[in-house]
Order: C-alpha cells, then sequence, then structure tokens
C-alpha cells in the first residue's frame, strides 16, 4: 500500500497522513492515532527519500562514536543503545553511528549536521565545559545530552540519574553503620558522573566530621580487572578501608575477586555498596553474597533519551529542559556494622 492508498481508504489528504506518521502537533491525536493503526495493519512504510522530500526528514537519530586503539566499547554503552534501539523501532526510526577520531569529534559533528543526514543526536559521557556540547549547541540541529556538563553560560537539553544523591546516600548508610575509614572506586576522573558521584561521598563524610583522603579513591575505567587492582591496594594499605563504594557492577565483581584473594570476607572484613546499571546478565542479588547497590536502569535512560529526541524532531518538545532521575538505594547483604 503507498501513501495516495492510504490516504484515500482513511479518506484524509495525503498531507494529513504524511503528518501523522511524523508526528507534526498540528495533527490531533485521534487523527495521528488512527493513521498509525492503519498504517500498521495494512503493512504501510513510508518510503526514506519520499519523506525525506516531503518533510525534510531523514528519520534517523544520529551519534558519534569515538574510535581508537584508546577506546573501549563498555556494556554500560551497549545497554544504553539497546533501550534506545528500541524506542526507535518501536517509532520508525533509524540509528545511525559516525565513526570518529576519539580526539576530534568536532569535524563529524559538524559534516554529519552539514549534510543533513540525521536529524538529531545524542552525546553521551560528558565532560566538564565539554567541547562536543558546546559546539553542538551552535549547529542548530535537536540534540540531547545522556549526563551532564558543567561551566558553560547556556543551558541545553539532558537527561541524568542524581549520582551525587545516589552516593550521598550510600556513603551515609555506610557512616551510620559505623564505617569511618570508606574508599572509593570511580569511573573516569574526567567525566562529569564520577566528578558528581565524589562530590556526593565527600559530603556525606564531610556531614560527619570525615574525609575521604586522596589514598582512598581509585578513578579506572570500569572494568572488572580494573576493579580488582583498585581492590587490592587499597586492601593492602596499613589501615584499609572498612567500607568501598563502587561505581559498577562490573568493577564489584573485581572488588568480590580481591576480597576472596586476601582471605578477606564481605561483610565480615569489608561493606560493599556498588552501582547498578540494571544489566539483564549481571544481577547483583546473584554475588556470592548479595550485593547493596544505587539503582538506575541505563537502558530505560536510552529508551527515554529517544523518546525526547523524536518529540524535538516533531516539535513537542522545545526549550533546555534538564531531567534527572533519582537512584534507589537497595540494601542487601554485603553491607553491615563496622569490624571492631
Amino acid at each position: 500500500m503507498n501513501l495516495k492508498q492510504l490516504s484515500h481508504m482513511l479518506s484524509l489528504s495525503q498531507t494529513t497522513v504524511s503528518r501523522a506518521l511524523n508526528g507534526y502537533p498540528e495533527v490531533n491525536e485521534e487523527t495521528r492515532r488512527r493513521v498509525v493503526d492503519a498504517a500498521k495493519r495494512h503493512g504501510y512504510r513510508p518510503n526514506p527519500s519520499a519523506r525525506r522530500l516531503a518533510t525534510g526528514k531523514s528519520g534517523m537519530i544520529g551519534y558519534v562514536l569515538p574510535t581508537g586503539a584508546a577506546v573501549d566499547i563498555d556494556p554500560h554503552f551497549v545497554e544504553f543503545l539497546s533501550g534506545l534501539g528500541d524506542y526507535a523501532r518501536a517509532h520508525e526510526l533509524d540509528l545511525v553511528l559516525s565513526p570518529a577520531d576519539a580526539d576530534d569529534e568536532e569535524t563529524t559533528y559538524r559534516r554529519i549536521v552539514a549534510n543533513r543526514q540525521v536529524d538529531a543526536v545524542y552525546l553521551s559521557a560528558p565532560r566538564p565545559a565539554d567541547k562536543r556540547l558546546a559546539l553542538v549547541n551552535t549547529l542548530g540541529i535537536p540534540f540531547i545530552v545522556h549526563g551532564r556538563s558543567e561551566g558553560f553560560d547556556f543551558d541545553y537539553p539532558y537527561l541524568d540519574i542524581d549520582n551525587e544523591g545516589a552516593f550521598h546516600e550510600a556513603s551515609r548508610l555506610l557512616i551510620q553503620l559505623g564505617h569511618k575509614r570508606l574508599a572509593l572506586i570511580n569511573g573516569n576522573e574526567r567525566e562529569t558522573f564520577a566528578i558528581h558521584r565524589e562530590r556526593g561521598m565527600r559530603r556525606a563524610l564531610a556531614a560527619n566530621g570525615l574525609a575521604l583522603g586522596e589514598r582512598h579513591i581509585r578513578s579506572v575505567a570500569m572494568t572488572e580487572e580494573n576493579g580488582y587492582r583498585a581492590a587490592r591496594r587499597l586492601l593492602e594499605e596499613a589501615e584499609p578501608p572498612t567500607a568501598i563504594v563502587c561505581s559498577s557492577l562490573i568493577m564489584a565483581l573485581g572488588v568480590v575477586r580481591a576480597v576472596r584473594d586476601l582471605g578477606l570476607t564481605i561483610p565480615g572484613d569489608l561493606s560493599l555498596v556498588a552501582h547498578d546499571d540494571v544489566f539483564p546478565w549481571l544481577r547483583p542479588e546473584n554475588f556470592p553474597v548479595p550485593l547493596s547497590t544505587t539503582r538506575s536502569s541505563i537502558r530505560l535512560a536510552g529508551a527515554r533519551v529517544a523518546e525526547r529526541l523524536a518529540a524535538r524532531i516533531s516539535g513537542l518538545e522545545e526549550g533546555a529542559r534538564g531531567e534527572v532521575w533519582p537512584v534507589d538505594l537497595i540494601v542487601r547483604g554485603s553491607v553491615a556494622g563496622a569490624p571492631i
């Protein structure tokens, strides 16, 4: 079935049907739903070239993917992409990955915008005063940041979780249990999420007259091996921490291995809390000792970013609205009172 046949069947103009399928706000919700339902029933799919000519839209979301020997594609990114893809597939959107030199992503952003390859882009893993964000804000293309940056004199649209609040509450719990020597195994110290997590932990400690010493912070890429090495160094010190807050379940696997190799126990010798991005294949309750976590689904965040990008493409969302999700603290068996 083509557009003309679908329009005739619905007794609507081709323009109205096209606009309904592409989410234009001037089409009322009842008409849009009727058109979408009929298109699905009769297997109508718009011709991409015709859609571009008629609407000026490509139906594509863009992501600039940094590449190179020093770049790892980690499971957090894959899980986020799965959520984004779930929404995009269900709403007739495609995702375009544009590889770029990790040290020169700005050139790729300029190219895909100039070529009108995509209708919108999203940015991830932002850093303070991120050059990519500053550039995209001037290019006139809809965008959303997954995470937050700092140091700008303009607002921008983003979706983030309350990293500072999450690690503040995790640290506060450990302090209430009597722990005074806390350590942090964090992600990349140059990225804003890691800065916020450290800030939250420091704030909780300061409120109780404690401090986070530099020797009790490890900032590393979030892998199992890095978690193991960081935990070994911390636990082999003369005055090791009695509690560790860890930035990912993947690193927590390494922490658990280090504890076992040193002949220690959780939570007898060490209490452990980790952030859980809700991986279907790695569940905190299945750790040798069920793991206490700060919890927020990165897959749901991916779907929400796609939903907001679709709204910005169609004009249903405008402005520079930030969205911060609260994070749940789930207490399991990996935390206990500080050892005497």
